[in-house]
């Protein structure tokens, strides 16, 4: 779907380039030959990507996304900007200026003004599946802030929305997996009452089998942080993009549940798989919330009461021409080191 006349010697500022989908966008861009303003807070800890182009292709640059001047002068004479900043947490000491107010809908705003300023060709805000501003989540709803903003101030600006992002590095299974080194039990959260099934049903009705997980927990359709940025790229090069929102979900939907049988199966190791109904996860969100890197928090309880799908309506990756990766073929290339041996056993056989 991309414009094969688009030339590839743009300015791109990308903000939010050093974290986990950025990363991967920043290097596509680069190997197209574009030049890359990565805007980020610690341009030190971010000098990695530099080593993704050629001499001065990539250069990482301090910004506070809260403050419009710097926003303005980094997106200053930029052809393409992409907007990828969020945080899954708003820190719990009531001093901490990173809330999802500020981030979500303060900050989108910020590069979306700057960017119709500047005379920006094409803008590209990252949001989330589930974005809705009547959401009982402050995630959920300052995101759908963010992207009413931006529509506001850059109506041609693309509008993404993917599900749990996996790949190496992600922070949703490698976050399980460490936890699987330090208990013999992994979380299904968000599990139903517990229910009766029967199976092999016969003359006599089947055998009652009693289901402690309900319907599995909330759905999810992870998809692979380098279909994502391809997408990212897709938005930028074609004209067809431009004041659309596209809902980007892997090929498969999974429960909760699935999700960490799957973690299990790729790892080669068995963990009792505990349900948490949302009233447990509720006490547990509100002792955990505390913590400078919370595990789970109350916001996520609430997010986590909606599935994470793409929207039967949405465009997705089929209007992008783009063909999503399965997780049975991802999993295994970063997870072998949670296995027994380190993934050892599994390469030698």
């Amino acid at each position: 779907m991309a414009n094969p006349s688009v030339n590839r010697a743009r300015q791109v500022t990308v903000f939010g380039g050093s974290g986990f989908i950025g990363r991967h966008l920043v290097q596509r861009l680069a190997a197209c030959g574009d030049v890359v303003r990565v805007a980020v807070r610690d341009p030190y800890a971010a000098r990695f990507l530099i080593t993704y182009g050629g001499v001065g292709q990539v250069v990482p640059v301090a910004v506070d996304i809260r403050n419009a001047r710097a926003v303005a002068a980094v997106v200053a004479d930029a052809d393409a900007v992409v907007n990828l900043v969020g945080i899954l947490y708003e820190a719990s000491f009531r001093a901490s200026k990173n809330t999802f107010e500020a981030i979500h809908h303060q900050g989108a705003a910020n590069v979306a003004r700057a960017a119709a300023d500047a005379g920006v060709k094409n803008l590209v805000q990252i949001s989330a599946i589930g974005a809705d501003q009547h959401s009982c989540a402050a995630y959920a709803r300052t995101k759908a802030a963010g992207e009413v903003a931006v529509r506001a101030a850059f109506p041609d600006a693309s509008v993404i929305r993917p599900s749990i992002v996996f790949g190496s590095g992600d922070s949703f299974f490698n976050l399980f997996a460490s936890l699987m080194w330090m208990t013999p039990v992994l979380p299904v959260i968000g599990c139903s009452l517990p229910r009766v099934e029967f199976s092999s049903p016969g003359k006599g009705g089947g055998v009652p089998r009693l289901n402690i997980y309900g319907d599995g927990g909330p759905r999810f359709q992870p998809v692979y942080v380098d279909d994502v940025a391809q997408a990212i790229c897709e938005c930028l090069d074609s004209p067809q993009c431009c004041g659309k929102t596209f809902e980007l979900g892997g090929p498969d939907v999974r429960s909760f549940k699935d999700l960490m049988e799957l973690l299990l199966a790729k790892t080669g190791r068995w963990r009792f798989l505990a349900p948490v109904p949302f009233w447990l996860a509720w006490v547990m969100a509100a002792f955990l919330g505390l913590l400078p890197k919370p595990l789970l928090t109350l916001d996520q309880v609430r997010l986590l009461r909606c599935d994470n799908v793409v929207g039967r309506e949405a465009q997705s990756f089929s209007s992008l021409g783009i063909t999503p990766t399965s997780m049975e073929i991802v999993l295994p290339t970063y997870l072998a080191r949670f296995r027994p041996g380190g993934g050892w056993q599994a390469r030698r056989n």
